[in-house]
């Protein structure tokens, strides 16, 4: 009995070790390889990912590519930026022209089955908000029964939207446009009486493409959950692991205090966790196939979950979005880094 018990563990052993190896190591090779991440990004999107004056990619999304860039390399400028629509966006990374997604996409159930990928861990909560023009006169979504609205198509929101309307038996006209720019300057040209995307892509637009963000009203609904995550594709768990422990470790750092400013002095903490967190206690890099300093470099080159949030979306931008749901949990928040031990 007891010998059919380690012939069975020796068994699945092989079969675990088989499977591993077919689950490991193919994307993040390629990546390793190269050189440099290649990111599959927005076109345009202020506070998430936009070119500024210098031409260089800067936002929220753009730091999750950063801070991969950081743990695989050491280096957060080691990445390729490449702008995709939303109807582009999918085609790209499950044809291999990108590593790595990372422009404000909707983690739902069929993207993570049938389209072939993996989402990572979320880096934004977001739902669907409304738009318009103060001149209009709205104050809910409710009252826009019949009112014609701008959407871009091959998203979540514009399932929402049909949903949202006939759930409270109003009509409304569609006004779809794929190209993101176009989309906005066509609300803002009065084509179109409301605007809906993510309700962080509303105040991103406002803020940054407006003729004058004081004429325009976010309405007050949340019609839906909308958590956004980089996503990779299916077949190489290692690749999806740093990805996914690249979003824990800048939220780890946060919650224990560890910022692009002190880190270097964190090094000489004696508390248990930030001495893993960091690579003095050896172990966590090895586990991932990165170098024992990955989680450093992030906080040190990129900063915390919370220097990013509020450098490019939060009260230190022009955006000004409260962190909200995208707050730690000790704060009453959704954001919650798994434990880096």
């Amino acid at each position: 009995m007891f010998k059919s018990y380690i012939a069975a563990g020796v068994a699945a052993a092989a079969v675990l070790g088989a499977a591993g190896s077919a689950l490991a190591g193919r994307d993040l090779d390629a990546v390793k390889s190269r050189g440099q991440l290649i990111c599959g990004t927005n076109t345009g999107v202020a506070g998430f990912a936009l070119q500024d004056s210098q031409g260089k990619w800067v936002g929220l999304d753009v730091d999750v590519c950063r801070a991969v860039a950081a743990a695989l390399f050491g280096d957060p400028e080691k990445v390729k930026y490449v702008p995709l629509t939303a109807q582009q966006r999918f085609t790209a990374l499950q044809s291999g022209e990108v590593d790595v997604l990372a422009r404000v996409t909707t983690y739902t159930l069929t993207r993570d089955t049938a389209l072939g990928l993996d989402f990572t861990a979320v880096n934004y909560y977001d739902g669907q908000g409304f738009m318009v023009s103060k001149k209009l006169g709205v104050k809910s979504a409710k009252e826009l029964n019949g009112a014609t609205v701008c959407v871009q198509p091959g998203t979540t929101t514009e399932l929402n939207l049909a949903d949202y309307f006939r759930a409270n038996k109003m009509s409304f006209k569609p006004v779809v446009i794929e190209k993101l720019e176009e989309v906005r300057a066509a609300f803002f040209a009065g084509r179109c009486d409301v605007y809906t995307t993510d309700a962080s892509g509303l105040y991103s637009t406002r803020a940054a493409n407006a003729p004058n963000p004081d004429d325009y009203v976010v309405l007050p609904e949340i019609i839906s959950k909308e958590p956004l995550a980089p996503a990779v594709r299916h077949g190489d768990n290692q690749f999806a692991d740093v990805v996914r422990w690249t979003q824990y470790a800048m939220l780890e750092a946060e919650e224990y205090g560890i910022t692009s400013k002190n880190v270097d002095e964190m090094l000489k903490s004696e508390n248990p966790t930030i001495k893993r967190i960091l690579g003095v206690t050896p172990g966590m890099g090895k586990a991932l196939g990165v170098d024992e300093k990955w989680a450093y470099n992030i906080v040190k080159q990129v900063g915390n979950y919370g220097e990013s949030f509020e450098r490019n979306v939060g009260m230190g931008s022009p955006l000004k979005i409260d962190r909200g749901l995208n707050k730690l949990w000790t704060q009453g928040g959704l954001q919650y880094g798994m434990p880096i031990r």
